[in-house]
């Protein structure tokens, strides 16, 4: 089974950009933004297109865009010292105490 540790070192065996390794997070930021855009897209047609329903070569075509923003993720966190096991980890951990203090609901950064 493949965890976050495993993942984000593989994705960057794969990582070719400017200043990679050099604290470089100008380029995966900017990735991520332009492959949640794309995500976005896809799901937009779907609304037009399909009536919302998502077809099988749409879902096919989201899963390998979610896949790139997931390379995005790992590239960011590495250009900023994160480990993406711990954020994932962090994440949960600060839903688990939203939910437990009823604040999954409502906005702000410190519910």
């Amino acid at each position: 089974m493949l965890d976050f540790k495993a993942y984000q070192e593989g994705a960057m065996r794969t990582a070719v950009y400017p200043k990679r390794g050099e604290g470089n997070w100008t380029y995966p930021a900017l990735g991520l933004a332009g492959e949640t855009g794309e995500i976005c897209e896809k799901l937009k047609k779907a609304i037009r297109d399909d009536g919302g329903r998502i077809s099988p070569e749409r879902l096919r075509d989201l899963a390998r865009e979610l896949g790139d923003v997931l390379w995005y993720i790992a590239a960011l966190c590495t250009e900023l010292g994160l480990a993406m096991q711990e954020v994932a980890e962090q994440n949960l951990a600060k839903l688990r105490a939203r939910q437990e203090n009823g604040k999954l609901h409502g906005s702000g950064d410190h519910r």
